[in-house]
This record gives C-alpha cells, sequence and structure tokens, in this order.
C-alpha cells in the first residue's frame, strides 16, 4: 500500500509544491516557449511526473506505471470514444450533399453580416462544436462568413470569439466528462454548476457585433444579440440542469437559431449592413493591423472551403445519395423536406438520447449498460487522510456510454442518408486518422494527470495554493484559462488541473464543484488565444502570418471575458451568489 505525502521533499511544503509544479511548467515552456508539439510536450513532462513520483514521493514504481496505465485507459474511454464517434456523425453529414443545404439556409435568413456573425458563428458553430471540435467550427463558420462577403480577419475574429461559449460543453460534454474522471465527483453535478455560469453566454454575441460594426451595430442590432445569448444560456442551464448534459450544445444551438430566426421574422435592423458599410464603422482598435503584410489578403470562399474541409477531415464527395438530392448552391431558401433532411442528423441524436432517459430504458442501461473496476489492477493508494482516491475506481460504460449512443446515431444517420457500410467505414477509418494525434495527447494528458493526482503531486500544489484563502476563487479562472490557452483543449486542461482545483477547495474552504466547474467554463475563454484554434483561424481565412495578428487581436476580448467571468465565479463563491451551486 502507497500512502500520499504532502510535504516529501524536505519535509517543506514550499519546496514539494514547487517540485510538483514542474511537470506542468515543463509543459507549457515547451508547448508555448519552444513551439514543441504537445504530443511530444506531453510525453516529456509524463516521463518527469513518473520520475517525481518515484523518487520524491516515494511511489513504487509499479504503481507509478499502474497510475499511467490507468490514465491512458480513460483517455480512450469514455473521452476519445465520444470524440471519434462525434467527428464520424459530422463527417457523415459533410460527406452528402445536406451539409450545404444548412449552410445555405443559414445563409438565405438574412444578409446583413451582424446577424450571420450571430446564426452562423454563434449558433451553427455551437452545433459544430458540439459534434466536430477541435478547430472544425472555427473554420467552418470563418469561410462561411467570408463566403457572404465578411472580410478574412474579421470573419477570423469572430469565429474566434463565437467558438467560446459552446466549449464546456463541447463534444457531448467530453469536457465536464473528463472533469469527473480525475475529481471523482459527480459528472451531473458538474454539469448543473456549468451551466449556471452562462454568464459569458449573454455577452458574446453583443462582443459578436461590435465587432462587425462597432458602435452602430450595438446600437441596431442590440435586440436580436440579447435574445441569442439569452436563450443559448438558458437553453444550456435547462439541458444541462434536467436533460442529458451531453446534448447541452445541440440544444442550445437549435434554440438559438430558431429563436433568431423567428425575432426576424418581425423585427429587422434599421440598417441592413454588408462588408464595406461595415468596415467604415469598426473602431481602429478592432481593425488595427488589417493591411500588415499580406495577413489580410484577397481570399475567396473557394481557397477558404478547400482549408476547411482539410482541417475538418471531411470527406468531399458530392455525388448524388438520395433520390431528391438537394439543388445545387445558392442564395434561395432551401424547402422544407430539404432543411428536415440537412437537420436530421442533429435530430436523430436528439431522438436517441432522449429515449436513454426514458425511465425505464434508463433503469436497464444502469443495471445492464456498465462494467466498474473497484480498484484498478495495480494500484494500492491511500491518501494523507487515509481514503482511497476516487482515482482507483473505472467505470466502463459500453452500452450507455455517450459514446456507444453517438455510434447508433451515426448508423440511423447511414441508413437515412443512404451510405454504404464500406463508405461510412471509410470514413470512420479516416476520422480516426485525422485524430491520430489527438488520441496520442489527449491519452498522454490524461496519462500525466492520473500519475500526478495518485503519487500526491496534485494535493500537494492544492494545499499550497489554498494558502491564498478565499483569493483562490478569483486565481482559479485564471489556471484554467492558461490550461485551455496552452493546451488548446479545455478537456486537457481539465485532466490537469481540476484535482488541483478541487484540492484548493477543500483546502481553503471554497465549494470544491465550484473551482473545479471554474476551470472548464474559464478554460473555455483561454481557446480563442490558443495556438491550435489561432492557426486553424488564419489557415481558414488566408490569412498569411495571421496567427501573430490574430493573437494580439484576441487577447484583450479574451482578458475582458474572463475579468467578467471571474468577478461572477467570485461572487458565487460568497452568500451573494451561493445559492446557484448545487
Amino acid at each position: 500500500m502507497f500512502r500520499q505525502i504532502l510535504d516529501p521533499i524536505a519535509g517543506s511544503l514550499v519546496l514539494s509544491a514547487l517540485c510538483a509544479a514542474l511537470p506542468l511548467v515543463l509543459l507549457f515552456v515547451l508547448i508555448g516557449g519552444f513551439r514543441v508539439k504537445a504530443p511530444k510536450a506531453a510525453f516529456v513532462s509524463l516521463v518527469l511526473s513518473i520520475v517525481l513520483a518515484v523518487f520524491g514521493w516515494k511511489m513504487p514504481v509499479g504503481q507509478a506505471l499502474s497510475s499511467t496505465a490507468e490514465g491512458i485507459a480513460f483517455g480512450l474511454f469514455p473521452i476519445l470514444w465520444i470524440l471519434v464517434n462525434a467527428l464520424w456523425v459530422y463527417r457523415l453529414t459533410v460527406a452528402t450533399p445536406w451539409f450545404e443545404v444548412m449552410g445555405q439556409t443559414i445563409r438565405s435568413i438574412s444578409r446583413d453580416h451582424r446577424i450571420l456573425a450571430i446564426l452562423i458563428a454563434f449558433g451553427f458553430g455551437a452545433l459544430l462544436e458540439a459534434l466536430a471540435g477541435f478547430g472544425a467550427p472555427v473554420a467552418i463558420a470563418a469561410a462561411m462568413l467570408i463566403a457572404a462577403g465578411m472580410k478574412p480577419l474579421k470573419s477570423a475574429m469572430v469565429a474566434l470569439v463565437a467558438n467560446t461559449a459552446p466549449v464546456a460543453f463541447g463534444a457531448m460534454g467530453a469536457p465536464i466528462i473528463a472533469l469527473a474522471g480525475v475529481t471523482g465527483l459527480s459528472q451531473d453535478t458538474l454539469a448543473k454548476m456549468a451551466g449556471r455560469q452562462g454568464i459569458i453566454a449573454l455577452v458574446v454575441p453583443l462582443v459578436l457585433v461590435y465587432i462587425v460594426d462597432g458602435r452602430r451595430g450595438l446600437k441596431q442590432t442590440w435586440p436580436v444579440a440579447l435574445v441569442a445569448g439569452f436563450v443559448f444560456s438558458l437553453s444550456q442551464f435547462v439541458a444541462s440542469n434536467y436533460m442529458a448534459f451531453a446534448l447541452t450544445d445541440v440544444i442550445a444551438a437549435v434554440a438559438t437559431v430558431a429563436a433568431v430566426m423567428g425575432m426576424l421574422a418581425f423585427w429587422q435592423p434599421a440598417q441592413t449592413i454588408g462588408s464595406d458599410e461595415a468596415d467604415d464603422q469598426v473602431p481602429a482598435p478592432v481593425l488595427a493591423g488589417s493591411g500588415e503584410g499580406a495577413a489580410v489578403g484577397t481570399a475567396r470562399y473557394s481557397a477558404s472551403r478547400s482549408v476547411t474541409e482539410a482541417v475538418a477531415g471531411a470527406a468531399t464527395a458530392r455525388g448524388a445519395h438520395t433520390p431528391d438530392s438537394p439543388p445545387a448552391e445558392d442564395n434561395s431558401r432551401p424547402s422544407g423536406g430539404h432543411i428536415l433532411m440537412a437537420t436530421a442528423p442533429y435530430l436523430i441524436i436528439i431522438a436517441v438520447f432522449t429515449i436513454a432517459q426514458i425511465p425505464s430504458v434508463k433503469a436497464w442501461l444502469s443495471a445492464n449498460g456498465s462494467y466498474v473496476i473497484k480498484s484498478w489492477p495495480g494500484l494500492d493508494v491511500q491518501t494523507a487522510s487515509g481514503k482511497a482516491p476516487s482515482a482507483m475506481k473505472f467505470t466502463f460504460d459500453h452500452i450507455k456510454g455517450i459514446g456507444t449512443m453517438l455510434f447508433i446515431s451515426g448508423l440511423a444517420t447511414m441508413a437515412l442518408y443512404k451510405v454504404s457500410i464500406a463508405k461510412g467505414a471509410r470514413i470512420y477509418k479516416e476520422g480516426v486518422y485525422a485524430l491520430r494525434w489527438t488520441i496520442v495527447t489527449v491519452c498522454l494528458m490524461l496519462a500525466l494527470a492520473y500519475v500526478m493526482n495518485l503519487s500526491g503531486q496534485t494535493t500537494t500544489l492544492g494545499v499550497a495554493l489554498a494558502a491564498t484563502g478565499g483569493f483562490f476563487a478569483v486565481l482559479s479562472p485564471v489556471i484554467g484559462w492558461i490550461g485551455t490557452a496552452l493546451t488548446g483543449s479545455d478537456t486537457s486542461s481539465n485532466a490537469l488541473f481540476g484535482q488541483l482545483q478541487v484540492s484548493a477547495a477543500h483546502q481553503s474552504g471554497l465549494d470544491p464543484v465550484l473551482m473545479a466547474v471554474s476551470n472548464s467554463t474559464s478554460g473555455a475563454l483561454g481557446k480563442m488565444v490558443s495556438l491550435q484554434n489561432l492557426a486553424v483561424a488564419a489557415a481558414a481565412a488566408s490569412l498569411a502570418g495571421g496567427e501573430n495578428i490574430l493573437f494580439r487581436k484576441m487577447l484583450w476580448p479574451s482578458l475582458a471575458l474572463l475579468t467578467l467571468l471571474a468577478g461572477f465565479i467570485f461572487l458565487q463563491s460568497t452568500s451573494i451568489l451561493g445559492w446557484m451551486v448545487p
């Protein structure tokens, strides 16, 4: 049996905490300073963590390696099982003409760029984040906005900002599941808390119209921006608290697009603003640098679309998969039948998850759909207080898992779109190949997290950070923001810092659920300045060397929204808004 030690380095908590932080510092220095690829950086940091666990925290070698194996297993299932199948459903839609119908439907609603920023980047982008993630929403939204006539730089900025709202529930709730896995807290409780921190979703549409059209945009379109933000935030709350939390982004996106379309039926802004008119109104700080070098070229839709499909890894075959194939792309509104076919995969997903929530079905899945390993083989760990850490328990949801439900939804989508088994299998294989480095990175990140958690390194860091007392409620969101900004993944940030947040919360008297979730929701704001997302946005908009320009432009909006969220989280840690914590 191995019992964790809080201060193993010279009996000093400070020295021990500094040593415990070394794997994380090394990871961030390699990624952020030396631009080392994430898989290599994660591997080197994992090796350092194992060395510290064995020689610093006195963890037996066998248990350190067993911790590594459990982290890799958790990365593969359920996290990557969800991501692979979610991407498969998305790629099935792109491999048919119906994906173009979805874009055509949205573009036909309005020619006003401020409205399109809300519909395409905020609404449709959230739907893509629910399934594809990993840069695809940014790439596709930017390309669609360029196709509508918006300037490339502005399109990239809008896509990056809009992508922050759905990230905490992205990839069918993968960040929440990872957070629950490393902290031992209930997935449902974490999801409920995340749904109660929707203040950013309220603000994001207003930021979008400001980027597109400055003060005039706010003055003329604030009603529809507020409606979009309110509906999205409310939908996230309802879905995460009273429905299957994996559907949160799907439901929020569909509800938001429907609400905006409904509002536009009886309300329109005073003017219809296109690219040229909007550029005249945007303040200089927003557009500064738009003429730097070749950053803003004459990117056209065809070039952006090719980049988008490369980033998303989508199959681009446009054969006649059904007898009633949709018409060629134009700006007219598709028929109701075509719109229904285009949205069918998302409706199928909602239907499958809804069926799984029927009491009798849910009871059967709970009884037969999981296999629980009460103690991972090779591990016999106790915390410093003598308790068994939750990370030793491993649950294998082979039938009732979110990834399995997505796989069933993919099979139903294949049948509806008349995609052959051979083609469906090929698309699946291509999706796994497109995610190959993501798979390696996620597994190594989870392995690092499990070694640090089970050896006691994370607890040591948490106890040291708890010395900040109530101020940790403000520091907590900053940690989550840094994690996602550098790793490019809210899931990875939660894996790395989730247990740290909980340990510090216990020691400082703060609510562990609140602090754990603050890591995820604030991490979503770091997504707009992550190297991965910046590279995707620059490529989608054909901005040569645009990553540096986009970073300078996105940093201040990201920090401003982080400040707003940190203040909100601090109030939730007090009696003022403490009633919001489940």
